[in-house]
Order: C-alpha cells, then sequence, then structure tokens
C-alpha cells in the first residue's frame, strides 16, 4: 500500500486566509482605487495557481485512472460521477427557482436600456463535443482548456494500463511527477494569504470603495439576497445532508477540513485556480481516497457548477420580473433544463458564465439588455458561487468514493 503523502499545511494557513480577505475588505473599502497598485500581486498568485493547473490535471487523471488497475471500472467511477453532478445540479437549479419566485427580486426594479448586441453568441452543445477533441493538444494546454485535457488524460491513462510492465514504467514516472506537483501545491499555499489579500483588496477598490459597492449592492439588494439565500441553502442544508446520509460523513468535520479551499476559491472566483488547494484539503485534511479526488476533482472544477446554475435560474427570471415578462410553467421547465445542462455543458469555452446565460435567456426568448442590470454586483456574487461550486466538487468526491466502496477513516461516521 502506497503511503499517503502528508501535506505541509500548517495549523496557520486558513487563519492566515481568512485574515487575509478580511483585511482586503478593509483595505479595499476605505482606500478604493489606491489598492489597484496591490492588484499585481494578487495577479501573480493566480498565475502560481494557473501554472500548475496542467500538469496537475494531466498527471493526477493518468495517476488515478492507474490507480483503479482494470480500465473497465471508469465506466463505473464516470457513470456515478456524472449522476451525482447532475442531481446536485439540478437541485440547486429548483432551489434558485422557488425562491426567484417567492422572493420576486426584479418586482418594481427598473431596467437599463444598454446595447447588449456584443453579449450574443451563437453556441451549441455541439461545441462542447467539438471542443473535447483539441486539433492541438499543445495549443489547448497553452489556452488552459481543462475540458480536451481531462479527456486526453483519461483515453492516456486507460490506453497505458493494458500495455503491462511497458505501461508500468511510464505509469510509475508519471506517478512520481504527479507527487512533485503536489509538492508545488504545496509551497503555493504558503503565500495563499497574501494573494488573497490582494485580490480582495484590488477587487473592492476596483468596484470604487465601500460606498460605491454598498450603492450597487443597496440598488440590487433583493436580489443578491436571493441569490446568497439559495447559495446557502443548498451549500448548507443540502450538500451537508447529502454528506451525511449517502457518504455517511460529519458535514462539520469535512467542510473544516475544506477550509483553505473554500476560502481561496472565494478569493480567486476561480473554481479551476482552487483545484490544487482542492485536491490537497479532499486527500489530505479529509482522508479522501486520492482514487476518487484524482478523477472526480478535475472533473468537477469543469463541469460541476451548482452555484453557477442555482444564479443563472435566478438572475433569469430577475430579469424577467424586472421586464414585466410573465413566465409559464413551460418556460420555468425550459429554464430548468437549460441551466442546468448549461451550467455542466458549456465549462470548457471562454467566458462560460456569460454565454450560458445568453443561452438560458435566449431559450426563453428574454431580453439580452438584462445582463447589464446584474454585472453591477455580478463580482461579489461570482466569489459566493464560485465557494459552492468548489464545496460541491468536494462532496461530490466522497459520494462518489462511498458509492465505489472505498474506505476514507479521517471522516468516517461509523
Amino acid at each position: 500500500m502506497i503511503k499517503k503523502a502528508k501535506s505541509p499545511t500548517k495549523s496557520w494557513l486558513l487563519p492566515g486566509i481568512l485574515i487575509g480577505m478580511l483585511l482586503g475588505g478593509l483595505c479595499g473599502w476605505f482606500f478604493g482605487e489606491k489598492m489597484l497598485a496591490v492588484q499585481w500581486m494578487g495577479d501573480l498568485f493566480l498565475n502560481a495557481l494557473k501554472m500548475i493547473i496542467v500538469p496537475l490535471i494531466i498527471c493526477s487523471i493518468i495517476s488515478g485512472v492507474a490507480s483503479l488497475g482494470d480500465v473497465r471500472k471508469l465506466g463505473s467511477i464516470g457513470a456515478k460521477t456524472v449522476v451525482y453532478y447532475l442531481t446536485t445540479t439540478g437541485i440547486s437549479v429548483f432551489i434558485g427557482l422557488v425562491l426567484v419566485n417567492v422572493i420576486k427580486p426584479g418586482a418594481g426594479v427598473q431596467g437599463l436600456a444598454v446595447d447588449a448586441a456584443g453579449m450574443e453568441r451563437e453556441y451549441s452543445f455541439v461545441d462542447v463535443l467539438m471542443g473535447m477533441i483539441p486539433p492541438n493538444i499543445f495549443k489547448a494546454m497553452a489556452d488552459g482548456q481543462v475540458l480536451p485535457l481531462i479527456v486526453v488524460s483519461l483515453l492516456f491513462g486507460g490506453i497505458l494500463t493494458t500495455m503491462g510492465g511497458r505501461g508500468g514504467k511510464l505509469l510509475e514516472m508519471i506517478s512520481i511527477a504527479n507527487e512533485a506537483v503536489m509538492k508545488v501545491v504545496h509551497l503555493i499555499m504558503y503565500f495563499t494569504p497574501l494573494g488573497i489579500f490582494a485580490l480582495v483588496a484590488a477587487r473592492l477598490g476596483k468596484a470604487g470603495g465601500g460606498e460605491a459597492f454598498m450603492g450597487e449592492l443597496t440598488r440590487l439588494g433583493l436580489y443578491s439576497v436571493t441569490v446568497i439565500s439559495g447559495l446557502l441553502l443548498h451549500g448548507v442544508v443540502v450538500l451537508p445532508l447529502i454528506l451525511l446520509l449517502v457518504a455517511r460523513v460529519r458535514p462539520w468535520r469535512f467542510f473544516r477540513g475544506m477550509g483553505e479551499a473554500l476560502a481561496t476559491a472565494f478569493g480567486t472566483a476561480s473554481s479551476s485556480a482552487t483545484l490544487p488547494l482542492t485536491m490537497d484539503c479532499a486527500q489530505n485534511k479529509n482522508g479522501v481516497p486520492a482514487k476518487a479526488t484524482s478523477f472526480v476533482l478535475p472533473l468537477g472544477a469543469t463541469v460541476n457548477m451548482d452555484g453557477t446554475a442555482l444564479y443563472e435560474a435566478v438572475a433569469v427570471l430577475f430579469i424577467a420580473q424586472v421586464y414585466g415578462i410573465e413566465l409559464s410553467m413551460g418556460a420555468m421547465v425550459i429554464v430548468f433544463l437549460t441551466a442546468t445542462l448549461a451550467a455542466i455543458g458549456a465549462a470548457g469555452i471562454p467566458e462560460a458564465g456569460l454565454v450560458t446565460m445568453v443561452m438560458v435567456l435566449k431559450a426563453v426568448d428574454l431580453p439580452l439588455d438584462g445582463i447589464a442590470m446584474i454585472l453591477a454586483v455580478d463580482w461579489f456574487l461570482d466569489r459566493c458561487r464560485t465557494t459552492v461550486n468548489a464545496w460541491g466538487d468536494a462532496v461530490g468526491a466522497a459520494v462518489v468514493a462511498r458509492w465505489e466502496g472505498m474506505r476514507f477513516k479521517i471522516v468516517d461516521r461509523n
């Protein structure tokens, strides 16, 4: 049995991230645009995380496929992962639709007349399928296209498991490379508090400081409350219940173990950039087997968007309410299906959130101009929904591990 690598993460890291986030918020609030001077530190931190994503995905997925032994088992874990993602994403959209119909945040809000022609873009799920097989894998790496990297890594890892001893030699080298990549991740983690501080401070400063941000938040207060309430309901109630009942894991203990990753997700607003920390926390803090994390988490960071799907359902109905458009039950069903599938299918394309929002609006013939109304607070809500996305990925790894009969003693309830 291979001994699990111990994470060098210290007990100070989570408090350090929270302090960095708090100081960043305070500095951005009071000093406003002056805090743009520290944006380079946040960009440098994000660059470091993005730098490691490609080798992390390739090495972890190939190692994960190899650890399954019989490549036919990949079909089992893959099917269970997709079932989990579709189920939780559908639940999140349903929660969003219920809340936005009960609260009605768009009632009485005046719409904005803007030119949204630049936001429109033709898109279909065929584009997603085409994007899975890149004509140039190295260009896909350079462009940070995660979905084709996952597909190619799965294919390559599966082939290596069928080549006997010769394939085993290369798999051992990739396993060593995977350990080296995780050590680089651990090194980057030490700079997380400073990076989060700079990202939060600069983003709030770009918004004009505390007064300007509060003005935006007040204007769209009920809309923001609806989105955040839905995210809290899904992240604090639904996912922990799934964790407890399906994975038989203590939710609070598991949540505490994911603290660094979730705080980083909020600070970076990127599931992909948070992936290295999500994998480290899941394996080394919560004891989820690498067999599950190396497959489920890279795929989840790309296609599992619970928070994004919920947000889009709320945003679309909010826009309809602002324009005084009454949607029928049939239209609600279309919003439900489109938001669920779009959040999963569009992850591999540039500006996925904007494109999927346009998709859902066009599906029910709503004006694209409405997108402009929510952009003022979108940067803040984006951080909230990204945190839920990352949390849903981590829960998924535990659920799939349990379904596959894997054991992780650290968080076992029994």
